[in-house]
């Protein structure tokens, strides 16, 4: 049976030293990650993240069935990255993200809603993200053919990121609740993992 990630090692020191980086969570070339929608943790749903040494790097533990309304994006130690909630309006979904767990006294950093498009029936799922900050959007798009793979668009058509069912270098096909997630460079990649938990939400993958 072939492992989800080859290596499962945490190196205290070089977590350290990368929490010492304002720019922690973006580097100028491209990343490559390894995402299990399962949760380390016995017995528990959520969502975990490899980078391309082994190490985990992102986690989401959600001790509540699947499917809940409201999860935590986590670092490694166990540090709040992100809030993501699940709302309705009327008979629509929607999901907002949370740099903390003050919901109630925050605006949401971004929103991500169907697009008007699929709404009206397109076959291509498509979801809007809205930024709180500025004018930048950005589109979650499930990729054709397969039930989990799907890319991130910034609003120029720029893929920035791109997630697709992982395969071994010996040809050993994953799952389809282990991916493949390439970053591209320069973006924010626990932001990208934020989007990514939205899309588990929606997939009823979490």
């Amino acid at each position: 049976m072939a492992k989800v990630h080859p290596l499962l090692t945490i190196n205290s020191s070089n977590r350290d030293d990368a929490s010492c980086s304002n720019n922690r969570y973006m580097t100028s070339k491209r990343e490559t990650f390894t995402i299990w929608m399962k949760s380390l943790v016995m017995q528990g749903n959520g969502c975990t993240t490899f980078d391309e040494n082994g190490e985990v790097v992102y986690r989401i533990d959600n001790y509540d069935n699947k499917h809940s309304n409201e999860v935590y994006l986590m670092d490694l130690r166990g540090k709040l990255l992100f809030t993501v909630c699940e709302k309705k309006v009327c008979s629509f979904r929607r999901w907002e993200g949370y740099t903390s767990n003050n919901i109630g006294g925050n605006k949401p950093l971004f929103r991500v809603k169907k697009s008007f498009r699929s709404i009206l029936g397109n076959k291509e799922s498509s979801y809007k993200v809205t930024m709180r900050s500025d004018s930048n959007c950005y589109r979650l798009e499930r990729l054709n053919g397969e039930s989990t793979a799907f890319r991130i668009m910034d609003n120029n058509g720029r893929v920035v990121a791109e997630a697709k069912r992982k395969q071994s270098k010996s040809g050993v096909v994953f799952g389809d609740d282990v991916l493949t997630l390439v970053v591209e460079p320069h973006m924010d990649h626990s932001f990208i993992m934020a989007l990514v938990t939205v899309y588990g939400l929606i997939r009823n993958l979490i």
